[in-house]
């Protein structure tokens, strides 16, 4: 079984679903629930969920911590969460629509304060792939993190993975800047808005194809019509979506990356890790939150 290092962000996530129309400068019933996020935190529960050899590194608050760190315990991963004395844990507010779609606010906490002591040289041992998101490299401060990782792990002959996570950041930072400071990854995994606006090709197959330029393999998730693979050799892969039953997208794209991750690490073909990826990503949507359920039973995957 091959090791897997994920090293990102770690979050508390606050969701809102209203539960009528929102009525501004007033009151609005809602649903309100805090549960545990950050994209790369999520995708190493969901790896670990799996079965696989995971170590998760990141930063928190005090007051989260320890929190943390035990909550991505209980899905077997090795978390080494800092707790940094000055930021409080990121904390995202998200807001669902009646279809499930998130809007999001913000708030990168001690995500900020990561550092490149924060991954000690003993969290390499044995390690075969490393993930990483893109508000790593979005943020200026940790940046030079990410882009440090990413070098380690060329001299070492680990494969790197990279979900760039934010259309918004995307079209702020610049596709080519993007592009330049990822340098280096050997996977990337975009959703459809984040395919289209990094190539600025509607169409699926020609946009992966043009996102190949940069990164030898694409793989891109297209929602409701399933998944299309680039892989390094000039091929399209596809997969088509697991039925689902659709309550809380949040989390979605972490959990296609986690059964992609853990089944190309593993050694699987292409075809075979879009379909883990598909039937992960299933689970993730047809509950509220971006993580496992404890005790679910995985014979699906």
């Amino acid at each position: 079984m091959a090791r897997i290092l994920v090293v990102g962000d770690v979050v508390d996530d606050l969701i809102v679903r209203p539960l009528t129309a929102v009525t501004p400068a007033s009151d609005t019933p809602a649903v309100i629930r805090r549960r545990d996020g950050g994209s790369a935190a999520n995708v190493s529960a969901w790896l670990g969920w799996q079965g696989a050899d995971v170590m998760f590194v990141g930063r928190a608050g005090r007051d989260g911590a320890e929190r943390h760190t035990e909550a991505l315990a209980r899905f077997d991963v090795q978390a080494r969460i800092a707790a940094d004395g000055e930021q409080d844990t990121a904390t995202i507010v998200i807001t669902l629509d009646a279809v499930g779609e998130r809007t999001m606010y913000v708030d990168r906490g001690a995500n900020s304060a990561l550092t490149t002591k924060d991954v000690p040289l003993s969290a390499w041992k044995d390690v075969r792939w490393l993930h990483l998101t893109g508000y790593t490299f979005f943020d200026p401060v940790t940046r030079p993190v990410a882009q440090e990782l990413v070098a380690r792990a060329r001299d070492r002959g680990v494969t790197v993975s990279l979900d760039p996570g934010s259309v918004a950041f995307l079209r702020e930072a610049g596709v080519e800047e993007f592009a330049r400071w990822t340098s280096g990854v050997d996977v990337v995994l975009p959703n459809l808005d984040e395919l289209r606006c990094m190539t600025g090709e509607d169409e699926p197959d020609r946009a992966v194809l043009e996102l190949s330029r940069w990164y030898p393999t694409v793989v891109a998730t297209l929602g409701a019509s399933g998944s299309v693979q680039m892989t390094p050799d000039g091929f399209l892969v596809r997969q088509r979506a697991e039925a689902a039953e659709v309550e809380d997208l949040t989390g979605a794209g972490d959990a296609f990356a986690a059964g992609f991750i853990a089944a190309s690490a593993d050694g699987l073909e292409p075809q075979q890790a879009l379909r883990r990826g598909a039937e992960t990503a299933a689970i993730a949507v047809s509950r509220t939150g971006a993580r496992p359920v404890l005790g679910e039973v995985r014979s699906a995957l």
